[in-house]
């Protein structure tokens, strides 16, 4: 799609003609529809809206409307709606920002799940490194509207590496094996770090 010229001397396409999906971090839902018109209110594919509610968990929420809905489920809908649209891009601003961190580690694997599913290209605004990590395969650091890096989240934010001894509190990514340690990717705040583990500690960690 990338070769696609939306806006030129002799195009101009309309946005809702360029593949684009949006998700937000204000949920932007109709009030007055329930969970399933408002997916249907972007295209008229019941079966399309049906697999995208029993993806998330939704399905049996199918009559209900926004009001009644947690932040967590708004925010599945809103998911949903941006993706009936079978979008060739998927773009979001901060849309897990204001959950809490369970909903948010949920909403995750929702929009990683359905990433791939779809096969389609996804950019996320995001200040959480945990969220940039588990999501990400190339980031983009940007400071005063300049590209600063362009690699890997591993390249970008991994802040730390090593074997120390010392106590602290973080989220555990990912544990990777190599050769005969493990190596423990953490969130500790806002940094990742590397920490390398015996067998057993890696054993212990993933429990």
């Amino acid at each position: 799609m990338f070769d696609e010229t939306w806006l030129g001397s002799k195009v101009n396409k309309a946005p809702n003609q360029r593949g684009i999906g949006f998700l937000f971090q204000d949920y932007a839902l109709f009030p007055n529809m329930s969970v399933e018109k408002n997916l249907l209110y972007v295209s008229n594919n019941p079966e399309l809206a049906r697999s995208l509610l029993e993806l998330t968990e939704l399905g049996e929420l199918k009559n209900r409307y926004p009001e009644t809905l947690s932040g967590g489920q708004k925010q599945r809908v809103a998911l949903c709606r941006a993706l009936m649209s079978k979008p060739k891009l998927l773009l979001m601003d901060e849309p897990l920002s204001a959950l809490d961190p369970l909903m948010r580690a949920k909403l995750q694997q929702d929009i990683l799940t359905l990433h791939k599913k779809f096969d389609m290209t996804t950019i996320m605004v995001s200040h959480d490194p945990s969220e940039i990590y588990r999501l990400a395969s190339r980031v983009l650091l940007l400071k005063n509207g300049k590209i600063i890096k362009d690699a890997t989240p591993k390249e970008v934010l991994l802040q730390t590496k090593g074997s120390q001894k010392f106590s602290f509190e973080g989220e555990i990514l990912e544990i990777i094996k190599a050769d005969v340690i493990f190596l423990a990717v953490v969130a500790i705040g806002q940094q990742i770090v590397e920490i390398v583990l015996d067998s057993q500690e890696a054993t212990l960690s993933a429990i």
